[in-house]
């Protein structure tokens, strides 16, 4: 497989998979990229509530999630839950831009596995020709899911707990990068959301960071 700038390969549950800096994880050899948290409609849902934020954020990560899915030319997209983040996030604006950006993947086959925003926002319009579904998503070793979980016949990829890793420099400077994080059971992924905090998920023994730093993925200790 041709490198792709600033991604890192590893192998997991005896699959090679590559930790994209778009903060998606591609798993070539079933051709499926997955990301988690996407967070649609945030900001619209936090401007309903009259709180100022800026303009553009669905955008941006529409952009960031192209940019994935063309490096990797993948046929398979599977999001692990919080596509949508609030019903109060569907505005006219908000689904038009995504109706666009789907306009520009029609071949590419999507998958859903709500989480619990998704419980509460809804399903996604019919229209984007997105399958929803309760049940985990399994390729091969992995099984996908939203919130952290065990199984003991399968390696979990899931996210929910937006993993980030702190960089601290001289003077108390300090930086939170989003990060993968795997386990020796269990990955998750970073919130893919630009508009998303992080800090909620606890590092367990065995435990390895990845972080996103810019435009590279990066082992972080």
């Amino acid at each position: 497989m041709t490198p792709m700038a600033g991604a890192l390969n590893l192998e997991i549950a005896g699959e090679q998979v590559v930790l994209l800096p778009e903060r998606a994880l591609w798993l070539p050899a079933f051709d499926t990229l997955l990301v988690a948290d996407l967070h649609w409609g945030k900001a619209a849902a936090f401007r309903a509530a009259h709180v100022p934020v800026p303009m553009g954020t669905t955008s941006s990560d529409l952009a960031r999630l192209s940019s994935a899915i063309e490096a990797t030319n993948t046929a398979r997209l599977v999001v692990l839950g919080d596509l949508l983040h609030a019903r109060s996030g569907r505005h006219e604006e908000t689904l038009g831009t995504i109706a666009a950006w789907r306009g520009r993947h029609t071949a590419l086959a999507i998958t859903l596995v709500r989480g619990n925003h998704d419980a509460h926002a809804g399903d996604p319009p019919e229209t984007l020709d997105i399958v929803c579904t309760d049940a985990p998503v399994r390729l091969g070793p992995f099984v996908g899911v939203h919130e952290p979980a065990v199984d003991p016949n399968s390696y979990v990829l899931c996210g929910h707990v937006h993993p980030n890793v702190t960089v601290r420099g001289r003077g108390r400077q300090s930086l939170r990068l989003p990060a993968f994080v795997f386990g020796t059971a269990r990955g998750v992924l970073p919130a893919f959301s630009s508009f998303t905090g992080g800090g909620m998920y606890q590092r367990v023994a065995g435990d390895r960071a990845y972080a996103i730093a810019g435009d590279e993925v990066v082992a972080f200790d």
